[in-house]
């Protein structure tokens, strides 16, 4: 299963909901491991260094940052991009998906806007 890091402002009811419908789904805050209030650079080297998949619905710069790191040859564990005027419950069920049928490599250096 996928190893997913939630940036400061993803949407806690999706989280929650995503731990509820999957207990064993390997997901921490950026609040968990000390990255409150960084900057995204940081937050995409920690998890590239950490092999996790950073989940945002920032998409006014993350992406840009994402994208600046593959430029320069960084690793980049994915990004998946959650619009925020998505319904929860498609969120989470699109979430849950991608985690049971895909395998964490397939997500390096790829930026997935949501919905799918």
């Amino acid at each position: 299963m996928l190893q997913f890091l939630s940036d400061e402002n993803f949407d806690g009811d999706i989280v929650r909901g995503l731990v509820r419908r999957e207990p064993n789904l390997d997901l921490l805050r950026v609040q968990d491991v000390g990255l409150r209030e960084v900057d995204d650079p940081i937050i995409l080297e920690w998890a590239a260094t950490n092999n996790r998949i950073v989940l945002t619905h920032d998409r006014a710069t993350m992406p840009d940052f994402a994208y600046e790191r593959l430029l320069q040859g960084a690793p980049m564990s994915g990004l998946f991009v959650v619009n925020n005027r998505m319904p929860i419950g498609q969120a989470i069920e699109e979430l849950i998906i991608i985690a049971r049928c895909s395998e964490q490599d397939e997500w390096e250096g790829v930026v997935l806007y949501l919905p799918l």
